[in-house]
Order: structure tokens, then C-alpha cells, then sequence
């Protein structure tokens, strides 16, 4: 063992075993070193609690044992030194014995408990339970007036998505309800509900497989149900961090009941796109849109387009935007083709 490293070692013996950076101003912080990204340490200390470092700020480090990822893909855990004469670490192992690393090769670094918690996590997603990696959110709007006219309306929205390396399960619902009193006259002004379920499973880096099943009742289309499963093939033209653009096709078998005593059953095809954007980290667009011509009755059709945008007010709550379209080509004598639901209020978010 070299001389530095073992002054390095007497040294943590003195101080109780405490880690310890040294940074570029000439501070020099004891406490325990959480973790390390490669760009931030994240580093705990009795007097300023949990800081965050720029890791190019540090000029040393000393701890009696760390979990330490290279670039070059290794990994290596020991107790960590810096040569004063280099500045390289020096990470004494039990396997390889000292080993030597540039500070700007470092692509994380964790303590044992932080390791421990980092394994767990990945486990989690290799193999994560049903109850698992579920995402969602609750939207609520409400609005009244009271005096010569009574309104009241109420919107609730929620979505919820599970998603693992090969798959994703995404579950929604949104429904309108507003009413009014005028001259001790009660009415309804709008009732409507929409939802559904889908699962995609990939079948290849660009493919994947689909299938749904999803409801819709509109009072005032006179629609008491609408029932749809369907499934086809989609493909990521998009895929990154910011950005999502699938597109999709299959088909659908449409079953629909109406209040005027009409229920039809109708095959139809399926064209799709869908689309998410990040805007930046506390804004989010989703949007799609699904074509449904019938292969039962030509020219006959429908199309459902749905888009949020939300922005984040803090951590757990957002303010968000909905637009819910349904088309019909074909509605009921007496009922109009198109129903836009319009919402907006506060967003609910939470993760598992």
C-alpha cells in the first residue's frame, strides 16, 4: 500500500471513519458521502445537512468505502483515497487491490445504503409486481352560480399508466356533469362519460402490439352505451425522452345502445396516432387521435381525439387543459354529429 494511501486510512481512523471532500475553495466538509451521478455529490454533513456539489468543485475525497462506477464499465468498491501529487482516486479493493481513476471517469457513486436501495429499485423493474411502477393523475373542476340562476358543473378526470421494459398499461376516465335551476325549473345540461383500458407489448425496438377496450354515454347524443375492443399493430416513428409519436392500426367491433331503443353492432377499422411531448421538465402535451371507418356500412365512421396539457404548480399538482371530441357520422335523428368535452381545473399526480 502506498505511503499516501495509508496516511489517507490513519487519518479516517481518526476522524471516526467519516467521509470527507476537500473542495476547490479550500473547504473541507466530514459527514457521509450519499451519492454521485458523475455531474453532483450529494453529500451529508452533521452541521449543513444534505448538500448538493458540483463534482467538478471537489478536489479530493476520503472514505472508508464506497460503490464506484467507472465509464469504462467497471464497477469497484472500496475504500477511497485521492493521490495528492495526480489527484487521481485511489480505490482499495479486496479483489484488484488498489485501483487507480481519473476524477472525470466517475459515472456514479453511492454508499452502501444507497447501493442497496439502487438494487432494489432495479430489481424492482426486472421484476416488478402487478402493483408495481403505476404512474396517474386526478383532475377536478368545478364551477357554481348562485341567484336568479342556479349552475353547478363537474368535471372529473383521472388517467393511470404502468409501464415496465416491455410493456405499458394505460387506464382513463374523464365524465361532465353540469345542471342548472331557473324559476324552480331543474334541468341537465350535460352528462357524459368516457373511458377505457389499453395494454401495448412490444414485439421489437419499433414495434408493438396493442389492445382496448373502452366505453363511452352521452346523454344528449342519446347514447346510453358504447361498447369497443380492438387491437392491431402500432410503431414508434418517435422514441425518446421528450418525445413519443406512435402510430397505429387494427380493428374494432363497435357495439353501441341508444335511449331511442336503437342498438347496432358494427366491425370496423382502426387508424391511430398518438403523441407526447415534454415541453420542459414541468410541462407536458399528450394528444390522440383514432379513426374508426366502418367496414359494416361504407361511409360510415367515427373519430375520438383526445389532448391534455398540463404544467406542474408543485411537485404532486399541476394545472391541466383537456379536450375530449367524439364524432359520429351516423347519430340518432335529431342529435348532432359532434360532442367536445372541454375541461380544465387542478391535476392530482402520483407514483408508485
Amino acid at each position: 500500500m502506498r505511503l499516501t494511501t495509508l496516511c489517507a486510512f490513519l487519518l479516517l481512523a481518526h476522524i471516526g471513519f467519516a467521509d470527507q471532500v476537500t473542495l476547490k475553495n479550500g473547504d473541507r466538509l466530514s459527514g457521509s458521502i450519499q451519492k454521485n451521478d458523475g455531474k453532483h455529490l450529494t453529500f451529508k454533513s452533521e452541521l449543513a445537512g444534505v448538500v448538493t456539489i458540483p463534482w467538478d468543485a471537489v478536489t479530493a475525497v476520503l472514505a472508508p468505502q464506497l460503490h464506484i462506477g467507472l465509464k469504462d464499465g467497471k464497477t469497484v468498491v472500496g475504500a477511497v483515497t485521492t493521490a495528492p501529487d495526480s489527484g487521481k482516486l485511489e480505490i482499495t479493493t479486496k479483489e484488484s487491490g488498489v485501483v487507480t481513476a481519473d476524477k472525470d471517469a466517475v459515472q456514479f457513486m453511492r454508499s452502501t445504503d444507497e447501493e442497496v436501495a439502487y438494487q432494489k429499485e432495479v430489481e424492482r423493474y426486472r421484476r416488478p409486481r402487478l402493483i408495481d411502477l403505476w404512474a396517474g393523475s386526478l383532475d377536478l373542476g368545478y364551477a357554481t352560480s348562485q341567484g336568479n340562476a342556479r349552475t353547478s358543473n363537474l368535471n372529473v378526470g383521472a388517467a393511470a399508466n404502468r409501464t415496465t421494459r416491455h410493456d405499458k398499461v394505460a387506464v382513463y376516465y374523464t365524465s361532465i356533469f353540469a345542471s342548472s335551476k331557473t324559476s324552480g325549473v331543474k334541468a341537465t345540461t350535460a352528462n357524459a362519460k368516457r373511458g377505457g383500458i389499453a395494454y401495448n407489448r412490444d414485439v421489437g425496438q419499433k414495434w408493438f402490439a396493442f389492445g382496448s377496450l373502452d366505453f363511452d354515454s352521452d346523454q344528449f347524443q342519446s347514447l346510453d352505451v358504447r361498447i369497443v375492443p380492438a387491437g392491431g399493430l402500432g410503431g414508434h416513428l418517435i422514441k425518446t425522452e421528450a418525445t413519443v409519436f406512435n402510430l397505429q392500426a387494427g380493428a374494432a367491433l363497435n357495439r353501441e345502445v341508444f335511449a331511442t331503443g336503437l342498438k347496432r353492432t358494427s366491425g370496423e377499422a382502426l387508424l391511430g396516432q398518438e403523441f407526447t411531448r415534454k415541453f420542459s421538465k414541468s410541462t407536458l402535451l399528450q394528444e390522440r387521435l383514432v379513426f374508426y371507418p366502418s367496414l359494416t356500412e361504407a361511409g360510415d365512421y367515427r373519430m375520438n381525439f383526445d389532448a391534455s396539457f398540463a404544467t406542474i404548480l408543485r411537485r404532486w399538482l399541476s394545472w391541466q387543459l383537456t379536450v375530449s371530441d367524439r364524432l359520429l357520422s351516423n347519430p340518432v335523428p335529431g342529435r348532432k354529429k359532434n360532442d367536445v368535452l372541454l375541461t380544465t381545473g387542478l391535476r392530482i399526480t402520483f407514483a408508485r
